[in-house]
């Protein structure tokens, strides 16, 4: 991620990109699963789906509850907000008007067959625990939102990685992992 002096406002963006020679289907199944998700993760510790729901269908919610060694241990709850199987599973962080967060998997039929696999996310609008950070040292803003963009490209690099050794396993007939 190159520096941008992007501010928390500015909602800046990160997206990374892998492809995978497994079919779509196969990769849904893996990224719509959020229990799996926190197996692939540095942060993210668990999840549930709230209020019955057994999978992402929009206005499913979920919380999922993360830790970082510089922010501590916290509590999200996320919102389906779009999620059309196989090709795209998208949330919202905490308030689907305002998030402070969102995610969004994409995937598409590549060329040669296969899957090309993206997970891009934008920080804001809505305040986050980044926000506090900031408050406390406002004049250190655009370096505090740069560290963490490049935290969350290189944990979502690793789980695309993670997805594909997944994905390619069980294409190959190998035991998943």
């Amino acid at each position: 991620m190159e520096w941008t002096g992007a501010r928390y406002a500015d909602k800046p963006t990160a997206e990374v990109r892998t492809r995978i020679a497994a079919p779509p289907e196969r990769v849904w199944e893996l990224v719509s699963d959020i229990g799996l998700m926190p197996t692939l993760s540095t942060e993210l510790r668990s999840v549930e789906w709230l209020d019955g729901a057994a999978g992402p269908t929009p206005g499913a919610r979920f919380v999922g509850r993360s830790e970082h060694a510089s922010f501590g241990a916290w509590q999200t709850t996320s919102y389906v907000v779009e999620c059309e199987a196989p090709r795209v599973f998208a949330w919202a962080v905490e308030d689907p008007e305002q998030p402070s967060a969102l995610w969004r998997f994409s995937l598409a039929e590549a060329v040669g067959g296969g899957t090309e696999l993206t997970q891009w996310m934008q920080m804001g609008p809505g305040r986050s625990g980044l926000s506090y950070a900031i408050d406390r040292m406002p004049e250190k803003e655009q370096k505090i939102v740069y560290v963490r963009m490049r935290e969350f490209e290189a944990n979502m690099t690793a789980t695309l990685d993670a997805i594909k050794q997944l994905a390619e396993g069980a294409a190959s007939g190998k035991a998943d992992a």
